[in-house]
């Protein structure tokens, strides 16, 4: 049964995927990806011109907690348990430049 889905189509996917398919399993992808693509073309045929887009398939809030001002750690406190300092910063190895 021809998918219309080429075998190259299924391995060039693969590779903007970044995902190692094997041989064995193109036939079967690209079965699998006709299959996906045909329930697209049965969501084409609905009329969707009263529909508002969406721009997340759930209407959801902020799940975040409001940013409330609380009170924060003194500079001594925050250094306290710092392996190095210099004076009020954290002191730590150079990582770019001549080593």
């Amino acid at each position: 049964m021809s998918t219309g889905i080429s075998d190259e189509t299924i391995r060039h996917v693969a590779r903007l995927a970044r995902i190692e398919v094997s041989e064995e399993r193109v036939p079967a992808l690209a079965q699998e990806l006709a299959t996906i693509l045909s329930y697209f073309d049965k969501l084409n045929e609905l009329d969707t011109s009263g529909v508002e887009p969406l721009t997340r398939a759930v209407d959801r809030h902020s799940v975040l907690a409001d940013d409330e001002p609380c009170p924060c750690l003194t500079t001594e406190e925050a250094l306290a348990a710092a392996p190095d300092r210099d004076g009020s910063f954290f002191k730590v190895p150079k990582v770019l430049g001549d080593s």
